[in-house]
């Protein structure tokens, strides 16, 4: 068996972001977070209001929520950002924007965006970069979908996150209000 090398890479200080809804975070959004960390120095979670989505979550729990999945992770920092992505990236001096692409399909609107991205300011490069094999199929929405009906979701979200969904949508209807 050939020995695995570790591959050295010259430390050249890029920090990066990972913008998105996250609403919720995923094993998905995790594991490219997680890969995020073995190629830049400081990954930033930059978790979008998105209010016209309109989120299951609040702001507050999406980035309280992600900040417990990634707690482990001391280059990784989580927070809430409402603004254009390029403004938020420029303003805290990240190069790199990053953008998952779970498969062909999410392509041309990633492209668009990292276009658009790119004439905003060249300066900010857009690396697109696709989840591990077994988390392509995760989607929040579907993840909010599932468990709205009671499904189990336990394999597709950090159990902080389950319980979480578990008690935003399953409290008695009183309770809702």
């Amino acid at each position: 068996m050939a020995a695995r090398q570790s591959v050295e890479r010259d430390t050249v200080n890029v920090g990066a972001m990972y913008p998105g809804t996250f609403d919720p975070i995923t094993r998905g959004h995790e594991d490219v977070i997680r890969r995020c960390a073995r190629l830049f120095d400081r990954v930033v979670v930059a978790i979008a209001a998105s209010p016209k989505k309109a989120p299951l979550l609040s702001l507050e729990e999406r980035v309280s929520l992600a900040r417990e999945v990634l707690r482990d992770m001391r280059q990784v920092s989580v927070t809430g950002y409402d603004a254009l992505t390029v403004d938020f990236a420029r303003e805290n001096k990240l190069g790199v924007i990053v953008r998952g692409l779970r498969s062909g399909s999410d392509f041309e609107y990633e492209f668009q965006l990292a276009t658009m991205n790119s004439h905003l300011d060249e300066s900010i490069e857009t690396v697109l970069l696709t989840p591990t094999e077994r988390f392509t199929f995760i989607s929040a929405t579907l993840v909010r979908e599932i468990a709205e009906h009671g499904g189990d979701v336990s394999a597709f979200v950090h159990p902080v996150v389950e319980r979480c969904l578990h008690a935003k949508l399953h409290k008695p209807a009183a309770a809702r209000g």
